[in-house]
């Protein structure tokens, strides 16, 4: 094991390529024997679990031989065709145009699905990869008066940068490392304008040995900016269908410490291990600490190390089958594939670390796909933080602008319902997903989310009901009985009750007879409990959720103070000029209603109209509207409302006739999810509907 442990080993080594850098990198990592013999392990291990997947690889390459484009399991398909659909990673509409409903579900169209996101690209993958390279910087190291090229790390919150933890083994070592963004040449292949920053690990350091991953703030720029609000940083996700074996990889970094360089296409994932990725490269895929992305460019996995390949004494060999030697060089050595470890290792690891608060806060700002954005708590005695993105002393997250204008003048819109409490990021990208399902079905182009227009009311709305609410916000321990009571009991004006009477009376509850009793239990007393239990066996959705949703609405229209909160804070992100199309949803249909009547700016239309689960359909709703309805407004040109006859919230519909004209769409929604937007968006004639409107 002796020819392991090699020196030149501490930049990334692959296949193909010379590291004359590596040399100079060597002095200063053989000052710590620490980070040299760590290297050593790296490397051994990588070749080691090489050696350990032989026969998954063999069997892969079999499968490679046969013609098996994707030789990954009927589940990894699955998740990977979801992921692709809901993040809008199936460009154009010519090439999913013959992806429709009827075989969506099927496994050879899941992997066309997969295909038409590996062989077509749309334009935005290369301003996409831009950006992403935007996010990486070269390391480099003070030493002896001299500033020395290291490794390669990537930002992954406005202020954590990752890289490996052979890189940067500990504190004390990432002191004297500095970083450089934009070490590159520019669009005439001149060198651009580096700009350096300091690491600060005494703000933040973690790392561990066997992922090989270290994760170091950042301080901020001269201006006081943080690092990812100058050059962006990459969302890692902990969440499943971000790579299938056969599909390519890019990798962006600094391969010998040299400006930064990609590498794309021809690199393919070989073999999925439980922490690690094993794949080919066709060029130098950049020295270690680079980001390794899909094509859709989402972090997958943190580069770190080159495989040898090894006899069965685990000594390196040559590319002539010999045994090599120090003396051989480099170049001698024969580069079977390069490892990278798996975001989401890296993310569980993470979110079991024992941190301080503020530390733990520190993760939080990774965003909500990591994961990590629970578990934050405080010891003994000491403040508890608030997650970053949360409600904290009145402070509200703020919705999301559209990042182009990607649709000419119109401007596409999504107004969500309910007291919502996930960030406003994973909604705009559930809808998205819900949308491109139903646009895939209906062979249209699917969106990218950052073209969506997200107003967030979700805070305010917590806040404001949280002032005088009698039930807990939790609802751990609370029935649907105890909370229907409380809810009539808080109602300023009554009218909760009525709107639960009515939606169970349209629902079909006989007004002298027994009520069914299924999801609350045989103790049912008074009005609004019994027309709650007709509505929950007669949907079969959730009784509590029934009732939170009601008492939300009746809050909203009953309130003028939250009415004027809500809307307030839905016009703070909306566009100030095109024509809109304005999707909404549950509670959104009404605040919708209200926005249309006395919120928009004069001269701006509603070209479409989408009202989804909506509660319009009911005269206690509609009775107490800004401009009381039915009347439908001049402002909206097209109106489509989606009603599932399981929905609870949308026992009121169909609208037509009693709205005026409009065309009412009656979907089918899985039966637990009767009232899910994204169930919704995903119907062809829904989004059919809402992909003309845009294009």
């Amino acid at each position: 094991m002796d020819s392991l442990l090699l020196p030149q080993w501490c930049l990334c080594l692959s296949p193909g390529r010379r590291f004359r850098t590596a040399t100079r990198t060597v002095e200063v990592m053989s000052t710590t024997d620490k980070a040299r013999e760590e290297l050593a392990r790296q490397v051994a291990a990588a070749a080691q679990r090489y050696h350990d997947t032989s026969a998954k690889r063999q069997a892969i390459e079999e499968q490679l031989d046969a013609g098996v484009k994707y030789p990954d399991s009927p589940e990894a398909i699955s998740a990977r065709a979801e992921r692709l659909l809901d993040r809008g990673g199936v460009p154009p509409a010519a090439a999913v145009a013959g992806v429709r409903a009827e075989a969506l579900d099927m496994p050879d169209t899941r992997e066309r699905i997969i295909g038409i996101s590996k062989d077509l690209q749309a334009w935005s993958f290369l301003p996409r990869g831009a950006r992403a390279a935007s996010t990486v910087a070269r390391i480099s190291i003070r030493h002896n008066g001299r500033e020395l090229p290291h490794g390669t790390g990537f930002l992954v919150s406005p202020r954590l940068l990752m890289t490996n933890h052979h890189v940067l083994p500990d504190e004390t070592f990432a002191q004297r490392c500095f970083l450089e963004f934009n070490a590159q040449v520019t669009i005439e292949n001149t060198p651009d304008t580096a700009i350096r920053l300091e690491l600060d690990p005494g703000t933040f350091f973690a790392a561990d040995e066997r992922l090989d991953y270290a994760l170091v703030a950042v301080t901020p720029g001269a201006d006081g900016r943080l690092p990812g609000d100058v050059f962006g940083w990459n969302r890692l996700s902990i969440q499943l269908g971000k790579l299938v074996v056969g599909e390519s990889v890019n990798v962006i970094g600094h391969p010998s410490g040299r400006l930064k360089e990609i590498a794309l296409r021809d690199n393919a994932l070989q073999v999925r291990l439980d922490d690690f990725l094993h794949y080919k490269t066709d060029t130098e895929p950049g020295n270690s600490g680079s980001p390794v992305f899909n094509d859709q460019w989402e972090v997958v996995a943190l580069h770190h190390s080159g495989v040898p390949k090894t006899d069965a004494q685990g000594r390196v060999l040559r590319k002539d089958g010999q045994i090599w030697r120090r003396a051989d060089g480099d170049d001698a050595i024969d580069y079977v594939l390069n490892e990278g470890a798996r975001t989401s290792s890296i993310l569980k690891h993470l979110a079991a670390l024992r941190l301080a608060p503020a530390r733990r806060a520190m993760l939080a700002e990774m965003g909500p796909d990591s994961g990590l954005q629970q578990n934050i708590t405080a010891s003994p005695g000491e403040a508890r933080p608030a997650p970053v993105g949360t409600v904290r002393e009145s402070v509200a997250r703020m919705g999301l602008r559209a990042e182009h204008n990607t649709f000419g003048e119109r401007r596409l819109v999504f107004l969500h319902g309910r007291r919502q409490r996930l960030d406003p990021e994973v909604l705009r990208r559930g809808w998205t997903g819900g949308l491109n399902h139903g646009l895939t079905r209906a062979g249209i182009a699917p969106i990218d989310p950052a073209d969506v227009w997200f107003p967030f009311y979700g805070d305010r709305l917590n806040e404001a009901i949280a002032h005088h609410e009698a039930v807990p916000g939790s609802f751990e321990e609370v029935t649907a009985a105890s909370a229907a009571e409380a809810f009539a009991a808080e109602s300023t004006t009554g009218a909760y009750e009525q709107l639960i009477v009515e939606a169970a009376v349209r629902a079909g509850m006989p007004q002298d007879g027994q009520a069914a009793t299924e999801g609350l239990g045989s103790t049912l007393v008074g009005t609004v409990q019994r027309a709650l239990g007709w509505l929950a066996a007669k949907t079969d959705v959730d009784a509590l959720a029934i009732a939170t949703i009601f008492r939300d609405v009746d809050t909203y229209l009953s309130n003028p103070g939250v009415r004027r909160d809500v809307l307030d804070c839905v016009v703070e992100t909306m566009p100030s000029d095109g024509e809109l199309v304005l999707v909404t949803h549950s509670l959104g249909t009404v605040v919708g209603m209200d926005l249309i009547a006395n919120r928009l700016p004069n001269g701006m239309d509603v070209s479409l109209l989408v009202t989804a689960g909506s509660p319009l359909g009911m005269d206690a709703v509609y009775s107490r509207l800004l401009v009381p309805g039915p009347q439908r407004p001049e402002k909206v040109h097209q109106w489509v409302n989606a009603w599932c006859p399981t929905d609870p919230v949308a026992i009121g519909c169909p609208l037509d006739g009693t709205w005026g004209k409009l065309t009412d769409l009656a979907v089918a929604n899985a039966r637990d999810r009767a009232h899910n937007i994204e169930e919704y968006l995903a119907h062809p004639d829904v989004a059919a509907a809402i992909g003309g409107a845009i294009n």
